[in-house]
């Protein structure tokens, strides 16, 4: 039965506090029933990547209310940050803050650092990069292949926001956006880009026995705090291991076809099709979801697969 990818209506697609000295870093989280409504006031501890004291953020319920919370408690503009990372203050990519926050988990703020622009020569049809954002408009790199063009460019670093490519100024763009305009650029040519890399200082850890080793999931069987773009956070309780491991193939699936990475996309095609009974009710469902995307028919299949794969072993 052919997929009905184009034929349904199209939707879009998604998307104060003081200083405190010498408050104690944490890792993981509580446990509360899925999708239940915070009934307390939730406080979150952070820090400024480079270093900083302490200062505590609640009361938001998306990424920008976030920034917005750690700005005011850093007496910083909320566009110098351009992404957070959880219980490390490392640029480590597989700990980056998304659209869910662990109730116990210690946030890192990485702000604007060094400008610099890079000139790159286009010598294969893949560059070897995987672009992702913070939500708010920064877009930056997750990812280089070993190997791979931008991997012989050595001032170019995981973590660097792109601010403009070919002086076209990017900021406000969706990471797929981004990831699309530098697939499109000619091969054999050379192009600029304009990136900003994050403050850095000497090597420094959490300022107490907080963070959790870097082979560990943060907050794993527990709950967390799930931000939204609309409406009220809620409190989630964490997927399970097999949830979990079928939205990472998702992402793995993004990555081969759109060359992003996106959880909370991920996610949200996990969702579509964890009720669906075959590959055109699914295909239907991401249609009315994400209609922008018009995701083509083999994408659908391969992730229909993980799916279907997931809902065998029992969510």
């Amino acid at each position: 039965m052919p997929l009905r990818l184009r034929g349904k209506k199209k939707a879009k697609s998604k998307e104060t506090a003081g200083l405190v000295e010498g408050e104690p870093t944490g890792a993981g989280g509580g446990s509360l029933s899925a999708s239940q409504a915070p009934a307390r006031r939730l406080v979150f501890h952070a820090q400024l990547a480079h270093g900083s004291a302490t200062g505590r953020v609640e009361g938001f319920s998306s990424i920008q209310e976030l920034y917005a919370q750690i700005a005011g408690a850093f007496e910083i503009s909320p566009s110098e940050i351009l992404y957070c990372t959880l219980n490390t203050p490392k640029i480590d990519m597989e700990r980056l803050l998304g659209g869910q926050l662990g109730l116990e988990d210690f946030i890192f703020a990485h702000v604007k650092g060094i400008k610099k622009e890079v000139n790159v020569y286009k010598s294969e049809d893949s560059l070897g990069l995987t672009i992702t954002d913070n939500g708010v408009g920064y877009a930056f790199i997750k990812r280089i292949k070993d190997g791979g063009v931008i991997d012989s460019v050595k001032t170019i670093c995981v973590g660097d926001h792109i601010e403009s490519i070919n002086g076209e100024n990017i900021v406000g763009w969706r990471h797929y956006d981004v990831a699309k305009k530098l697939k499109e650029l000619k091969k054999e040519e050379l192009f600029t880009m304009k990136l900003i890399e994050p403050k850095k200082a000497f090597e420094i850890e959490p300022r107490s026995k907080a963070g959790k080793s870097s082979g560990e999931k943060i907050g794993c069987g527990r709950a967390t705090l799930r931000l939204r773009s609309k409406g009220p956070a809620t409190v989630e309780e964490m997927p399970s291991e097999t949830k979990a491991k079928a939205i990472e193939k998702i992402d793995d699936v993004l990555e081969l076809y759109m060359g992003i990475r996106d959880t909370d996309l991920a996610t949200t095609m996990f969702e579509a099709g964890k009720d669906k009974v075959n590959p055109d009710e699914f295909a239907v469902a991401l249609d009315e979801t994400l209609g922008d995307f018009a995701f083509p028919d083999e994408f659908v299949f391969d992730v229909w697969g993980v799916i279907g794969d997931a809902k065998r072993r029992g969510l």
